[in-house]
């Protein structure tokens, strides 16, 4: 499921995410250890999930989280 738009599509329509040092590290092999989220790689479903801080609740962190790594990932896919 999308924490951005909360739809449900396949693993492989989604990037799973998990958080590392402050920040949400895309994780596109899926293999980096620790509790993992998905989003569509699509502008919108990362609006909506920064503006209502679903990725802290989702990865259980406190505090912001660091969305470089991710934004980049998401200007490249989409076009």
């Amino acid at each position: 499921m999308c924490v951005g738009c909360r739809e449900r599509a396949d693993a492989s329509e989604l990037i799973r995410v998990v958080a590392s040092s402050g920040a949400v590290v895309p994780d596109p092999g899926r293999r980096l250890p620790g509790r993992g989220a998905h989003l569509h790689p699509f502008q919108k479903c990362l609006d909506r999930a920064e503006r209502s801080q679903a990725f802290t609740r989702a990865l259980r962190v406190g505090g912001p989280l660091d969305l470089t790594d991710l934004r980049d990932l998401v200007a490249t896919t989409t076009h």
